[in-house]
């Protein structure tokens, strides 16, 4: 990554089907498509917890109160009922968040439409960057140790760091943790050795207790001490840390994801989803979603409006962005759907 890249980055039930006859869901299911035909209101994929309050506060309520059109919310995100309901025709959402790996995925399988860039650079293939997001090693302080977990080698000693483990039930998130805790070099990792990779977690399967699914599981495992140390989204981390539990982190070696706003192929609400993305990625809007949600704007023209005081819990401040590595899904080193076909394979041996 050039100096100028790096620049940019600093500071930076919806419906609930009626059971019935065939002929009975495909009535119930016509009335919401033509009242969304008038653009009135908009259907967007959650994550849920921290993440929706900013985005509610920041973005959703905001583009309301601007456009009049009527923001919904449903969740979890899922890419299963993004593929889902492009291959139906019947849609639960317009507009989601993917990571570059998803949206890699998706484009292969035709889910995603074309938008226009919101500002320069903002296109990763037809996703439009929004914000980045961390995930980063978490331990609890009262786990008895003598020493403090600096990276993701200690995550694998469970020799000096005693005690059960969770990671992340993903593979483009995992794999490249395991080669670091390897002792692969962080601007080594691309292209991913994949076989290395594999082999590094065979060592930690073990002493993986969890392999959470969901933000919100994440938090609990870590808050209740479930698990002594995660790999947890750096948000979801400070949602325990906030809640009073104690834990601590390092943004040594945390693993940055971009998240792009995208538009689902074909939804019946196509403008009022792309006049949302375009509202989402704008300066202010999206200053104060990063600012409440502890995120990184990835728009360089929100950095302006994002306070110093927001900065520490930033993945892309000043201090923590040199201590990390982003994803490069452009440089992989294999296929993404296949390695994770691999990885739910191997987690159930």
């Amino acid at each position: 990554m050039t100096a100028k890249q790096r620049s940019m980055l600093v500071r930076p039930s919806r419906r609930r089907f009626l059971q019935g006859t065939a002929a009975a869901a495909a009535t119930t299911l016509a009335t919401p498509h033509i009242a969304r035909a008038q653009n009135t209101e908009l259907y967007i994929n959650s994550w849920g917890g921290p993440w929706l309050e900013a985005a509610t506060a920041n973005l959703f309520d905001p583009f309301t109160e601007e456009t009049g059109i009527k923001i919904n919310t449903v969740s979890p995100v899922s890419f299963a009922k993004l593929a889902q309901q492009v291959r139906t025709g019947v849609y639960e959402f317009d507009v989601t968040t993917l990571g570059g790996g998803d949206i890699v995925r998706a484009n292969e399988a035709g889910l995603l439409e074309d938008i226009e860039p919101p500002y320069e650079g903002a296109l990763f293939q037809n996703g439009a960057a929004s914000h980045a997001f961390a995930t980063k090693l978490a331990w609890r302080t009262d786990a008895g140790w003598d020493g403090t977990p600096q990276n993701w080698a200690d995550f694998w000693d469970v020799e000096r760091f005693p005690g059960s483990r969770s990671l992340q039930r993903y593979a483009a998130r995992v794999l490249p943790i395991a080669l670091l805790a390897d002792g692969v070099p962080m601007d080594e990792l691309y292209p991913l050795d994949i076989e290395r990779a594999f082999a590094k977690l065979d060592e930690i399967k073990p002493h993986i207790r969890v392999w959470w699914t969901g933000g919100s599981q994440s938090t609990q495992l870590l808050r209740d001490g479930e698990v002594d140390m995660i790999g947890i989204w750096h948000g979801r981390y400070y949602e325990a840390l906030d809640a009073g539990a104690p834990v601590a982190a390092t943004w040594n070696q945390a693993e940055i994801d971009r998240a792009y706003w995208v538009v689902a192929k074909d939804t019946p609400n196509m403008e009022a989803a792309k006049q949302f993305v375009e509202f989402a990625t704008s300066p202010k809007p999206l200053a104060g979603f990063v600012t409440q949600g502890n995120y990184g704007a990835l728009n360089p023209a929100a950095n302006e409006f994002i306070p110093d005081s927001a900065l520490p819990r930033m993945p892309t401040s000043p201090q923590n962005y040199p201590l990390t590595f982003e994803q490069d899904m452009a440089n992989w080193g294999g296929d993404p759907h296949e390695v994770s076909m691999r990885f739910d394979e191997w987690l159930a041996t």
